[in-house]
């Protein structure tokens, strides 16, 4: 782990909730002047494909939250003021025994992310 790639994580682990990446660049350049946004990117896509970092897309953006495999938890994003809210990894359960069952595919529920309207931004009627 290169000094920059522990930045990184630090700026992650340090912020409750969703960092964007460009977030965690600013952050990084105060202790790392020289580090590039795409050396962000690698990192944060490394922290990904080894389980320490979660993704979600809001507003076009990747965000990033650290990995909490005691309360693993998917995302629903509002398109109109792009909150986010957790979703229960039970709530995708029987989508996940259909796919099995009709066409022989085990999804991975671990990075689902619904996009939709919440109920505060969704027109009266």
């Amino acid at each position: 782990m290169t000094p920059q790639r522990l930045s990184v994580l630090d700026i992650v682990a340090a912020r409750p909730g969703h960092i964007g990446a460009d977030e965690v660049w600013n952050r990084a350049r105060e202790q790392h002047p020289y580090v590039d946004l795409a050396t962000i990117y690698r990192t944060l896509q490394l922290l990904k494909r080894v389980g320490v970092v979660t993704e979600v897309v809001i507003g076009n953006k990747l965000h990033f939250e650290l990995a909490d495999n005691h309360n693993r938890h998917n995302h629903m994003v509002c398109s109109e003021c792009e909150t986010v809210q957790t979703l229960s990894p039970g709530y995708l359960e029987e989508f996940s025994r259909r796919l099995q069952q009709e066409f022989g595919f085990t999804p991975d529920l671990d990075n689902i992310t619904i996009g939709g309207v919440c109920s505060i931004c969704q027109p009266p009627g």
